[in-house]
Protein backbone atom coordinates (compact mmCIF):
# COMPACT_ATOMS: atom_id res chain seq x y z
CA UNK A 1 0.00 0.00 0.00
CA UNK A 2 1.33 3.92 -0.75
CA UNK A 3 1.71 6.34 1.36
CA UNK A 4 1.74 10.05 0.99
CA UNK A 5 4.78 11.90 1.37
CA UNK A 6 4.53 12.92 5.01
CA UNK A 7 6.06 16.17 3.75
CA UNK A 8 3.35 17.39 2.46
CA UNK A 9 0.59 19.44 3.94
CA UNK A 10 -2.25 16.82 5.76
CA UNK A 11 -5.11 19.54 7.05
CA UNK A 12 -5.76 22.99 6.68
CA UNK A 13 -8.58 25.38 7.17
CA UNK A 14 -11.39 27.19 4.28
CA UNK A 15 -14.74 28.24 4.41
CA UNK A 16 -18.02 25.74 4.95
CA UNK A 17 -19.45 24.60 1.43
CA UNK A 18 -22.00 27.27 0.67
CA UNK A 19 -22.92 30.55 -0.79
CA UNK A 20 -20.77 32.93 -1.11
CA UNK A 21 -20.57 34.83 2.34
CA UNK A 22 -20.86 38.61 2.47
CA UNK A 23 -20.62 41.75 4.84
CA UNK A 24 -20.63 45.28 4.94
CA UNK A 25 -18.70 48.41 6.35
CA UNK A 26 -19.33 51.83 6.20
CA UNK A 27 -16.15 53.63 6.79
CA UNK A 28 -15.86 57.29 5.88
CA UNK A 29 -19.17 57.38 4.23
CA UNK A 30 -17.40 54.58 2.21
CA UNK A 31 -19.27 51.26 1.26
CA UNK A 32 -16.93 48.26 1.45
CA UNK A 33 -18.53 45.27 0.29
CA UNK A 34 -16.80 41.98 1.15
CA UNK A 35 -17.47 39.02 -0.69
CA UNK A 36 -15.96 35.37 0.15
CA UNK A 37 -16.14 32.56 -1.53
CA UNK A 38 -14.67 29.14 -1.81
CA UNK A 39 -11.89 28.62 -4.08
CA UNK A 40 -10.17 25.32 -4.79
CA UNK A 41 -8.35 26.80 -8.17
CA UNK A 42 -7.73 29.97 -9.47
CA UNK A 43 -10.42 29.93 -12.24
CA UNK A 44 -13.20 29.97 -9.39
CA UNK A 45 -11.27 32.79 -7.34
CA UNK A 46 -11.14 34.94 -10.80
CA UNK A 47 -14.91 34.39 -11.66
CA UNK A 48 -15.77 35.54 -8.17
CA UNK A 49 -14.27 39.06 -9.44
CA UNK A 50 -16.08 38.89 -12.81
CA UNK A 51 -19.41 37.88 -11.10
CA UNK A 52 -19.25 41.34 -8.61
CA UNK A 53 -17.79 43.34 -12.17
CA UNK A 54 -21.34 42.73 -13.05
CA UNK A 55 -23.40 42.75 -10.35
CA UNK A 56 -21.73 45.95 -8.67
CA UNK A 57 -21.14 47.49 -12.12
CA UNK A 58 -21.06 51.22 -10.86
CA UNK A 59 -18.45 50.47 -8.31
CA UNK A 60 -15.55 52.21 -8.51
CA UNK A 61 -13.17 49.39 -7.13
CA UNK A 62 -13.38 44.78 -6.96
CA UNK A 63 -10.38 44.89 -5.35
CA UNK A 64 -9.38 41.05 -4.48
CA UNK A 65 -7.15 38.93 -3.11
CA UNK A 66 -6.92 34.52 -2.87
CA UNK A 67 -4.95 32.20 -1.71
CA UNK A 68 -5.13 28.46 -3.24
CA UNK A 69 -4.13 24.99 -2.35
CA UNK A 70 -2.92 22.99 0.70
CA UNK A 71 0.52 24.45 0.77
CA UNK A 72 -0.97 27.73 0.03
CA UNK A 73 1.46 27.81 -2.74
CA UNK A 74 -1.02 30.14 -5.40
CA UNK A 75 -1.18 33.78 -4.29
CA UNK A 76 -3.10 36.66 -6.36
CA UNK A 77 -3.94 40.43 -5.44
CA UNK A 78 -5.04 43.26 -6.93
CA UNK A 79 -5.75 46.94 -5.92
CA UNK A 80 -7.76 47.84 -9.67
CA UNK A 81 -7.35 51.26 -9.59
CA UNK A 82 -6.42 52.00 -6.29
CA UNK A 83 -2.78 53.65 -5.21
CA UNK A 84 -0.35 50.70 -5.12
CA UNK A 85 -0.20 48.65 -1.84
CA UNK A 86 -3.33 49.87 -0.77
CA UNK A 87 -5.91 47.00 -1.36
CA UNK A 88 -5.20 43.85 -2.90
CA UNK A 89 -1.92 43.00 -0.61
CA UNK A 90 -3.50 44.12 2.65
CA UNK A 91 -6.25 41.85 1.76
CA UNK A 92 -4.45 39.32 0.93
CA UNK A 93 -2.14 39.44 4.62
CA UNK A 94 -5.81 39.41 5.78
CA UNK A 95 -6.42 35.53 4.76
CA UNK A 96 -2.43 34.85 5.15
CA UNK A 97 -2.35 35.99 8.62
CA UNK A 98 -6.20 34.80 9.49
CA UNK A 99 -5.59 32.38 12.85
CA UNK A 100 -8.00 29.49 12.84
CA UNK A 101 -6.53 28.26 16.44
CA UNK A 102 -4.46 30.05 18.80
CA UNK A 103 -0.66 30.25 16.38
CA UNK A 104 -1.89 28.78 13.46
CA UNK A 105 -2.55 30.53 10.11
CA UNK A 106 -3.72 27.48 7.64
CA UNK A 107 -6.76 29.16 5.97
CA UNK A 108 -6.82 28.38 2.07
CA UNK A 109 -9.10 28.01 -0.59
CA UNK A 110 -10.70 31.34 -0.18
CA UNK A 111 -10.88 34.39 -2.84
CA UNK A 112 -12.17 37.41 -1.52
CA UNK A 113 -12.89 40.59 -3.25
CA UNK A 114 -13.95 43.98 -1.78
CA UNK A 115 -16.60 46.10 -3.66
CA UNK A 116 -16.07 50.00 -2.91
CA UNK A 117 -18.24 52.71 -3.35
CA UNK A 118 -16.46 56.03 -2.48
CA UNK A 119 -17.92 58.22 -0.33
CA UNK A 120 -16.27 61.50 -1.48
CA UNK A 121 -14.11 61.29 1.56
CA UNK A 122 -9.85 60.44 0.53
CA UNK A 123 -9.04 58.19 3.34
CA UNK A 124 -5.43 58.68 2.45
CA UNK A 125 -3.01 55.72 2.03
CA UNK A 126 -2.46 54.64 5.46
CA UNK A 127 -6.32 54.31 5.78
CA UNK A 128 -7.28 52.79 2.96
CA UNK A 129 -4.62 50.10 4.02
CA UNK A 130 -6.46 49.92 7.51
CA UNK A 131 -10.07 50.00 5.46
CA UNK A 132 -9.51 46.81 3.32
CA UNK A 133 -7.68 44.87 5.66
CA UNK A 134 -10.44 45.39 8.43
CA UNK A 135 -13.03 44.33 5.93
CA UNK A 136 -11.43 41.51 4.96
CA UNK A 137 -10.94 40.97 8.59
CA UNK A 138 -14.19 41.35 9.86
CA UNK A 139 -15.91 38.90 7.15
CA UNK A 140 -13.63 36.20 8.40
CA UNK A 141 -14.30 36.74 12.10
CA UNK A 142 -18.21 35.95 11.10
CA UNK A 143 -17.68 33.62 8.15
CA UNK A 144 -18.03 30.11 8.55
CA UNK A 145 -14.99 27.95 8.80
CA UNK A 146 -13.93 24.33 8.49
CA UNK A 147 -11.04 22.19 8.56
CA UNK A 148 -10.29 19.72 5.57
CA UNK A 149 -7.65 16.40 5.94
CA UNK A 150 -6.08 14.66 3.15
CA UNK A 151 -7.40 11.26 4.23
CA UNK A 152 -6.96 7.43 3.05
CA UNK A 153 -10.07 6.28 1.80
CA UNK A 154 -10.14 2.67 2.91
CA UNK A 155 -13.90 0.16 1.43
CA UNK A 156 -15.75 -2.48 3.33
CA UNK A 157 -17.95 -4.75 1.20
CA UNK A 158 -20.69 -5.88 3.38
CA UNK A 159 -23.99 -7.70 2.91
CA UNK A 160 -27.29 -4.80 2.27
CA UNK A 161 -28.77 -6.14 5.48
CA UNK A 162 -25.77 -5.27 7.75
CA UNK A 163 -24.74 -2.34 6.27
CA UNK A 164 -26.96 0.29 8.28
CA UNK A 165 -26.10 -1.32 11.14
CA UNK A 166 -22.15 -1.57 10.61
CA UNK A 167 -22.30 2.10 9.20
CA UNK A 168 -23.72 3.36 12.34
CA UNK A 169 -21.07 1.64 14.47
CA UNK A 170 -18.20 3.15 12.73
CA UNK A 171 -19.63 6.83 13.07
CA UNK A 172 -20.23 5.70 16.84
CA UNK A 173 -16.48 4.76 17.14
CA UNK A 174 -15.61 8.08 15.11
CA UNK A 175 -14.86 7.17 12.05
CA UNK A 176 -15.53 9.62 8.69
CA UNK A 177 -17.36 8.05 6.62
CA UNK A 178 -16.90 8.76 3.08
CA UNK A 179 -19.63 8.11 0.23
CA UNK A 180 -21.48 4.84 0.81
CA UNK A 181 -22.68 2.74 -3.15
CA UNK A 182 -24.75 -0.23 -3.34
CA UNK A 183 -23.61 -2.88 -5.96
CA UNK A 184 -26.01 -5.97 -7.29
CA UNK A 185 -25.04 -7.54 -3.93
CA UNK A 186 -23.72 -6.00 -1.51
CA UNK A 187 -23.06 -2.73 0.54
CA UNK A 188 -19.51 -0.79 -0.50
CA UNK A 189 -19.04 1.48 2.94
CA UNK A 190 -16.12 3.64 2.35
CA UNK A 191 -14.24 5.15 5.50
CA UNK A 192 -11.82 8.08 5.70
CA UNK A 193 -8.76 7.27 7.52
CA UNK A 194 -5.76 9.21 8.27
CA UNK A 195 -2.56 8.36 6.12
CA UNK A 196 -0.72 6.20 8.12
CA UNK A 197 0.07 2.25 8.61
CA UNK A 198 -0.52 2.84 11.83
CA UNK A 199 -3.84 4.35 11.93
CA UNK A 200 -5.14 1.82 9.05
CA UNK A 201 -4.00 -0.87 11.35
CA UNK A 202 -5.64 -0.20 13.93
CA UNK A 203 -8.98 0.38 12.17
CA UNK A 204 -8.65 -2.98 10.40
CA UNK A 205 -8.72 -4.56 13.92
CA UNK A 206 -11.62 -2.87 15.00
CA UNK A 207 -13.69 -3.42 11.54
CA UNK A 208 -12.43 -7.08 12.39
CA UNK A 209 -14.43 -6.52 15.61
CA UNK A 210 -17.44 -5.35 14.49
CA UNK A 211 -17.88 -7.93 11.71
CA UNK A 212 -17.17 -10.62 14.02
CA UNK A 213 -14.04 -11.32 11.67
CA UNK A 214 -15.95 -10.97 8.50
CA UNK A 215 -15.04 -7.73 7.25
CA UNK A 216 -11.78 -6.40 5.76
CA UNK A 217 -10.70 -2.61 5.28
CA UNK A 218 -9.28 -2.35 1.28
CA UNK A 219 -7.32 0.71 1.32
CA UNK A 220 -7.32 2.95 -1.98
CA UNK A 221 -5.97 6.49 -2.60
CA UNK A 222 -6.25 9.25 -0.79
CA UNK A 223 -8.81 12.34 -1.12
CA UNK A 224 -9.27 16.18 0.51
CA UNK A 225 -12.28 15.88 2.81
CA UNK A 226 -13.99 18.38 5.27
CA UNK A 227 -14.28 17.31 8.47
CA UNK A 228 -16.22 18.44 11.18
Amino acid sequence: MEIEDDSRATIYTTLAEGPDFRHELEIRRSRFITVLRRSPDEDTARSLVAALRREFHDARHHCSAFVVGPDRMTQRSSDDGEPSGTAGVPMLEALLKRETAPGVTDLSDVSVVVVRYFGGILLGAGGLVRAYSESVSAALELAPLVQRRRLRLCEIEVPHVDAGRLENELRGSGFVMANTSYEAKHTVLRVALPDSSNTIADAQARVRALTAGAGRLNPQGTEWIDVP
